[in-house]
């Protein structure tokens, strides 16, 4: 009789967990061997995730590195939309905004699942279905290795909403892409494309997702190679200019539909390759280039995990807050407001969060004053 190394048997409610046969080389089933997918499945929300689900996300990779049938692991989102896009904001607004206690606890989940990730015994692939942003860029870079429709985005949104990317990205992200474009990411909160995510190394792999008249398309908004404009037959280098093809670009995207038959094959033909290798000889070589995020993730953690949850006492209550509450064409604090009023040496009070924050701009304080 096998021993059972779970920690606990799950029913599993705000994730999805399913085992698929892996695929042999010519596509068919494999007898007994297994991939792992695991999927978050909050599109309504952009597939974020709630302090429950994170529960979940750590047993589930507990589940699949103990499983002796499973090969790989798919970390990934439903829908088309969104990979994943962070914490649950309305969660994050509505019960851990001041309450830094509370969210010092709910960080220690965070942490253990970015754990969970680096150190599951199995190739860990982010299967991109959409925009991996904020926490979900930072759970998608602890992945080992990340194959995107060419239709996702990823980014940061911390110092715009009230946070740090200190949950993986000031880690991980210029092991990545080098220190400037990290910082860069992580400040200024622009967000890349497939193509670019790729061409910087982000990631490993990209296929077209858009699809026209039974073809698929690489993404019409973004910088390619193989995109032809319908008017002249020029082929357009770099992003495209307001004007003529960009709005191309736009009614392309209008008129087609998502496919993601291309991911799940490039994702599915990754499975296959890590398969046929010593599965000991694999594993090893994998936890050893994993050290490398290790080395930063686990010097860094706890103290970022403190100082996260003591901003939610100042900043991440604003940003958060404003986000949640604000108007839906309006979800930024007024940062030179902020600027300004701290630079008179004004208290972060509830005064100032009024001052500031979006669902009180018609609100007269005396900071307005």
């Amino acid at each position: 009789m096998l021993v059972n190394h779970n920690l606990t048997d799950t029913e599993y409610k705000e994730i999805i967990y399913e085992k698929k046969p892996c695929k042999d080389k010519e596509g068919k089933d494999v007898q007994g061997i297994y991939n792992a997918w695991i999927w978050l499945n909050n599109p309504n929300q952009y597939n974020s995730y709630t302090t429950q689900a994170v529960k979940e996300i750590i047993l589930a990779f507990r589940e699949a590195s103990n499983d002796r049938s499973v090969s790989s692991v798919v970390f990934t989102g439903v829908g088309d939309k969104a990979f994943c896009t962070g914490g649950n904001t309305k969660e994050y607004a509505e019960y851990y905004a001041g309450n830094p206690q509370e969210y010092k606890q709910y960080m220690r989940l965070f942490n253990d699942m970015v754990s969970a990730i680096l150190m599951c015994d199995k190739p860990v692939i982010c299967r991109a279905n959409g925009m991996r942003i904020g926490g979900g860029q930072e759970i998608g870079m602890a992945c080992d290795f990340t194959i995107a429709q060419d239709l996702a985005r990823f980014g940061q949104a911390g110092p715009k909403h009230g946070s740090a990317p200190d949950g993986g990205s000031t880690d991980f992200l210029h092991l990545f892409v080098g220190v400037e474009l990290a910082m860069y990411s992580c400040t200024a909160c622009d967000p890349w494309s497939a193509h670019e995510a790729l061409r910087y190394g982000l990631i490993t792999e990209v296929v077209p997702a858009l699809k026209i008249d039974r073809r698929f398309i690489p993404n019409p908004l973004v910088r390619t190679d193989k995109w032809v404009g319908k008017k002249t037959g020029e082929i357009i280098y770099g992003k495209l200019k307001k004007g003529t093809y960009l709005a191309e670009g736009k009614e392309l995207l209008k008129s087609g539909e998502i496919d993601l038959s291309l991911l799940d094959e490039a994702v599915e033909k990754l499975c296959t390759k890590l398969m046929l290798t010593f599965p000991n000889c694999l594993s090893k070589t994998i936890n050893s280039i994993r050290k490398k995020k290790l080395e930063h993730w686990d010097r860094n953690k706890e103290s970022n995990r403190d100082w996260l949850a003591l901003n939610m006492m100042t900043e991440a209550k604003a940003g958060f807050r404003a986000f949640n509450e604000g108007p839906k064409h309006n979800r930024e604090i007024d940062f030179i407001k902020l600027r300004q009023l701290l630079a008179q040496g004004h208290e972060w009070n509830d005064e100032l969060h009024k001052a500031i924050s979006p669902q009180y701009q018609n609100t007269q304080t005396p900071a307005n004053h």
